[in-house]
Order: C-alpha cells, then structure tokens, then sequence
C-alpha cells in the first residue's frame, strides 16, 4: 500500500525535476517529508577526423570520451533544495560541475547560491547535452572558470504564466590574481531576460529543442559585465558582453519538427588587449584572460523528419557561425552540416557531423565527428 502511494509523488517529483533543468530521467528515491534525491548518468563519446591534427601533420583520426557527468540533485522541503554535479576531466579525475543551494522564496522568486552557471546565452544555458549540433558554438566566448560555471549567488524566475524569464546574478568573474586587471576582486554581473511568445519554457536552464513536444517562439537578451575584467594590472579595463537569441520550433502538418535558431553577440574589452589564457599570470587562476571584442552571431536550422525508422528519428541540420575580431583583418567562421539520429529525445542520440572551418588567420580546416550520447 504504502509503495503504490509513493509511485505518483515519485513521477511528479522526476517530472519537476527535468522541468528545472537539473535532469532528463534517472533515479528518484523518496525520503522523509517532501524530501527526494535524483541521481544521474550522462555520457557523450565520439570518433573525429580532422585535417592536418595528427603530430606528423597528416589527418587524424581519434577516439574519444568527451564528457561524463554524474548529476546529483533534490529537495530537503518542498522549498530547499540543491545540486552537486561532478564532470569528468582530460586527466580522468571528477571535478565539481555545479554545487548549487536552491531556495524558492515565493512562487516565481528563487535564490541560488554556490557554483552554477551564470545568466547567458542561450548556448550556454543549454549547454552541449541539450544542443541540436554536436560542438559547442565557437561564437559563445561568455568568460567561465570551469565548463561555463563560476561561483556565485543568482536571483531568477519564471513569471506571467511562465512567459517570462529572468535572472540576474553576482559571480566572481574574470582576472583574480596578482599582476591581473581585477587585483580589487570586483565582481561579474549578469542577466538574462527571455520572453516565450507560444509556449512557456519552465526553468532556468535551457534546450535547443523539444522535438516537437512544445510550440517555441523565444527571444531572450543577456548581458555580463566587470569593472577590471581584462588585461593586467598595468593595463586594464572593463568587460562588458550582451547578446540577443530566439528559438523558434514548431511541429508541422505532416508530423515533421522545424526548428530555427539565431544569435547575435558583442563583446568589449574597453579598447585594452586581454591576456592570454596560458599567460604565467593565469597559473591557477580559473577564470583567466582569453577575452576578445567583436562582433558574433549563428543560425542554425534542423528539421525532425517524421517517419520513424528502426528506434529513432533522423533529424538533418546545418549551422553557420562567424567571429569578426575588433582587432586583426580576418574573421573566423565554421559550417556545420549534420544528421542525428534520436531515439529518445536529448536522452539517447547518434549524430554525423561535417564541419567547414577558417580561422581569423585564414588557415582552413575541414573536420568530421561521429558522437553518441547517452543520459539516465
């Protein structure tokens, strides 16, 4: 008896749970109360070949894991809740990914403290588990200590319906360190505003798509700034960063899933050179130089097709990104032209990927990837 009531708190729990961002399916176990505690598996591997990569300058051609995260969140309450998420890194070791205190202070305020992701774009709030093409956007330069998180404390909710998105933050930022531009430790600000003119997007986090479970017309702008967040303690000056992003996804008369997207960003570095991300001045800082003004943006269009073949959809795409430097005579751009196969969601997915790409100094490169993605 007791076991079959606990089977739809259980569900409604999972459900909030992935509406919220924090996890797409996994294990739920009930505790005492309100309380729960989810646990999950994600994985994503992949094969790439990449023109002139291998050490003898020839093609190469490499296997690898490319991300494994073991995401861990609940609730104490109804209104106290948290996350500890860990990422595998290069050298095999776990490393903290997010470590968030949750409190819902009313309905549609909410108060998050720890290390988390900042407000920004739409890229980076889905991040590359929940994007329709395999690599992360080289556009999306927002700054970040680890995987686009930084330490914290953020204000953010869903309002008017759950039409609208806000979120406004205090994070560490960029340069701490001697010698570096921020040596008075001033902080990173930055919010997000997003506005869903169809269907509501609940949660904090984002996606690139819903495979035709919603109606999706979103815009949304975000905005980072720091006083001392580039260049050196000799040559400083403040960073600012904004961009505008919508997504637009609809199912179609004949069962197919049309989703488009657009980004466009600005990034200023207040007329002063950043330091490098290797420069001796970064040796165990975080979040440190790497910042470059200009002017960016994306599309990207991908269409679900219908007809369900074996256990999955295939679903083509094609993106075009380009960074034009404020600095320098070149711009960099990449095409990406792609078909995943997905067989349950973001959850389970194949994708094919060739990539077209020339750097700011002209040198091009043409690259291909297989990956696979998994999450429980």
């Amino acid at each position: 008896m007791k076991k079959s009531s606990n089977t739809p708190r259980l569900a409604a729990l999972a459900a909030a749970l992935a509406t919220c961002g924090a996890a797409q399916a996994g294990v739920t176990v009930a505790g005492p109360g309100e309380s729960y505690l989810t646990l999950s598996l994600w994985a994503r591997s992949s094969y790439s070949s990449v023109e002139n990569a291998a050490p003898d300058g020839s093609r190469s051609s490499d296997f690898s894991i490319d991300s494994v995260r073991i995401i861990t969140s609940g609730k104490i309450t109804k209104n106290i809740g948290g996350m500890i998420n860990f990422e595998r890194q290069s050298d095999e070791s776990m490393r903290i990914l997010d470590a968030v205190a949750q409190f819902e202070l009313t309905e549609g305020v909410n108060f998050w403290f720890g290390r988390m992701l900042p407000p920004g774009d739409r890229a980076n709030m889905a991040g590359p588990y929940f994007a329709n093409v395999w690599e992360y956007p080289m556009v999306s330069q927002y700054p970040n200590a680890f995987t686009g998180r930084d330490d914290g404390a953020l204000l953010w909710g869903n309002v008017l319906g759950g039409k609208l998105l806000y979120s406004f933050g205090a994070f560490q930022g960029k340069n701490r360190g001697a010698g570096l531009s921020n040596e008075g430790d001033s902080p990173l600000y930055a919010t997000r505003i997003a506005y869903s003119f169809l269907d509501p997007e609940l949660g904090y986090y984002g996606t690139n798509s819903y495979f035709g479970s919603k109606d999706i017309f979103t815009v949304g702008f975000a905005y980072q700034m720091q006083k001392d967040g580039v260049g050196t303690a000799l040559a400083k000056g403040d960073y600012k960063s904004w961009n505008i992003d919508a997504l637009y996804e609809s199912k179609l008369s004949g069962g197919g899933v049309l989703t488009l997207e657009g980004a466009y960003y600005n990034y200023d570095t207040d007329g002063v050179a950043d330091v490098a991300g290797g420069n001796i001045l970064c040796t165990n800082i975080n979040n440190c130089g790497g910042a470059t003004a200009g002017d960016a943006w994306l599309v990207t269009a991908a269409y679900l097709i219908p007809t369900k073949i074996g256990i999955g959809q295939f679903q083509p795409y094609v993106r075009y990104q380009e960074f034009d430097p404020d600095a320098g005579a070149g711009k960099a751009d990449q095409w990406d032209v792609g078909l995943t196969y997905v067989m349950a969601g973001h959850n389970a997915r194949i994708t094919g990927v060739y990539s077209d790409m020339e750097s700011a100094a002209g040198v091009k490169t043409d690259k291909f990837i297989l990956g696979v993605q998994l999450m429980y």
